[in-house]
C-alpha cells in the first residue's frame, strides 16, 4: 500500500520567505486568536458589590457573636439549674473542671467555654417553647373559667375547642422548628409543609433520629458525670480532715486553730490541683504536690491572681446561706454560684497555662512576694468560714460545704 509521500521540512530561514502567509494544504498556518482585552471596570468588582460583601460579613460576624453570647447565657443557666438537682450537680462540676482543664491545655480563656454553641441550640429550643406556650396557658386558663362559670355552656364549648386547636398548632410548630435545627429563626418560619415533605421521603425517620442522637452523644453527659465524681472525692479527700477539725473547734479551740492552719494549706493547693487533675484525667495528678510547687515557681503572679478570685468570689454563697431560700427560687442562689465560680476556674487554668508555657522559675523577687502574699489571704478565708457556721441555716454541716472546690450544694430548705 502506498504511502503519501510528506513534503521535507524547509530551514528556519527559507521558510520565512517561502511559506505563504494565508493556508495551505501543505503547510498551514496555525493562528492564534488576538487576546481580547477586558475592561478594568469589569475586571473589578463594582463599588457597590463590595460594600454589599462588606455589609454581608459584618452582619454574619454580628450574629455568630450574638449566638456566642447567648450560648454562654444558656451555658451558665443550665449549669445553675443542674447545681439544684442532687446526683446531677456532678455535671456542673465536671463540666466547671473540664472548662478550667480546656484553658489549662489550650492557654486561652475563651476555650473553657466548652459546647457553647450547643448550648445555643438547647437554649433556643427553651426559650421558644416557653414563649409559644403563653398563649395556650392563657387559652387554657379562660377554658378552665368557662368550665367554672358555666359548666357544658358553649363558652366552654368554644374555649375547650380552641384549646385543642392550639395545641395541635403548638407541636406542629415546635416539632418543624427543631426538625430544622432549633435555631431562633427556625421558630419564626418553622415551614411545616417542608416538615411534611421531609417525613414522607425514605428515611427521613431514621436521619431525625440519628442527628438527635448523635447531638445528644457530643454532649458528652458520662464523661462530665464521671469527671466531677473524681474531682468530688479528690477535693473531699483534701478538705476532710482540716474541716472536721475546724469544725471541732467549737469545744476544742486548739484543735479548731490546728484545723484552720491545715484548710489555710489546703486552699493555697487546691483549686490548682484541681486543674492538673482535669488536665491529665489522672485522679492521682491532684495529689502531686511538688509538681504543683514547681508550677507555681514559674508563674508565682497568675497563681495569686487566682487563688485572690477564686477564694474572693467564693464569699458572696455564704450570704446566701443565712436565709433559708424557698424551693421555688432555688435556681437563683445556683446562678450567683456559677457566675461566679466559672470565672474562678478559668483564671485557675489560665495560672497553670502560664506556668505550662515557661520552661524556668520566675525569679525570687516574684515568687517570695506572691507566696507571703497568698498567706494572708488563704488565713483571712479560713476566719470568714469558721464564723459562718454561726450564720447558716444548717450550722456546723455548712463548713462540709466548700462551693469553690466541691460540688455546689443546693440551697434548699429541706
Amino acid at each position: 500500500m502506498a504511502h503519501p509521500i510528506e513534503p521535507p521540512p524547509l530551514p528556519e530561514t527559507l521558510a520565512a520567505t517561502v511559506l505563504p502567509s494565508h493556508p495551505s494544504p501543505l503547510y498551514p498556518v496555525q493562528t492564534e486568536p488576538p487576546p481580547v482585552a477586558i475592561p478594568r471596570e469589569a475586571a473589578r468588582p463594582s463599588v457597590a458589590r463590595r460594600a454589599l460583601g462588606l455589609v454581608r460579613r459584618v452582619l454574619a460576624a454580628l450574629l455568630s457573636a450574638a449566638d456566642w453570647l447567648f450560648g454562654a447565657a444558656a451555658l451558665v443557666l443550665g449549669l445553675a439549674v443542674l447545681a439544684t438537682l442532687p446526683v446531677l450537680q456532678l455535671l456542673s462540676l465536671g463540666y466547671l473542671l473540664e472548662a478550667s482543664g480546656r484553658v489549662a491545655r489550650e492557654r486561652r480563656l475563651t476555650a473553657g467555654f466548652v459546647g457553647v454553641r450547643k448550648a445555643a441550640r438547647l437554649g433556643s429550643i427553651v426559650l421558644c417553647t416557653w414563649l409559644l406556650l403563653w398563649p395556650l396557658r392563657f387559652v387554657s386558663a379562660m377554658a378552665s373559667s368557662a368550665r367554672l362559670i358555666e359548666p357544658g355552656g358553649a363558652a366552654q364549648r368554644g374555649w375547650t375547642i380552641a384549646l385543642w386547636l392550639l395545641t395541635a398548632l403548638f407541636m406542629v410548630h415546635v416539632v418543624s422548628a427543631c426538625f430544622r435545627g432549633g435555631r431562633v429563626r427556625s421558630f419564626l418560619w418553622p415551614r411545616p409543609i417542608y416538615l411534611a415533605r421531609q417525613l414522607t421521603r425514605p428515611g427521613a425517620y431514621a436521619k431525625a433520629r440519628d442527628a438527635v442522637w448523635d447531638f445528644v452523644v457530643r454532649l458528652r453527659l458520662p464523661y462530665y458525670f464521671w469527671l466531677g465524681l473524681r474531682g468530688f472525692v479528690g477535693g473531699l479527700v483534701w478538705l476532710a480532715v482540716p474541716i472536721t477539725l475546724l469544725a471541732a473547734g467549737a469545744k476544742a479551740p486548739l484543735v479548731g486553730v490546728v484545723g484552720g492552719l491545715l484548710l489555710a494549706l489546703v486552699v493555697l493547693y487546691l483549686p490548682f490541683a484541681q486543674v492538673r487533675f482535669a488536665v491529665e484525667n489522672r485522679l492521682r495528678a491532684m495529689f502531686e504536690v511538688r509538681a504543683l510547687r514547681n508550677h507555681f515557681r514559674r508563674a508565682p503572679v497568675a497563681f495569686l491572681i487566682a487563688l485572690v478570685a477564686t477564694l474572693v468570689f467564693a464569699l458572696p454563697l455564704y450570704l446566701l446561706k443565712i436565709e433559708i431560700i424557698p424551693r421555688e427560687a432555688a435556681w437563683l442562689p445556683s446562678l450567683v454560684f456559677v457566675a461566679f465560680i466559672f470565672p474562678a476556674r478559668l483564671l485557675a487554668g489560665w495560672a497553670y497555662a502560664r506556668a505550662e508555657r515557661r520552661e524556668r522559675p520566675r525569679h525570687w523577687l516574684f515568687r517570695i512576694p506572691a507566696r507571703l502574699a497568698m498567706l494572708p489571704v488563704a488565713v483571712v478565708y479560713v476566719a470568714i468560714v469558721y464564723f459562718t457556721q454561726f450564720t447558716s441555716w444548717h450550722g456546723i454541716a455548712s463548713l462540709y460545704e466548700q462551693h469553690a472546690f466541691l460540688v455546689p450544694v443546693p440551697f434548699l430548705g429541706l
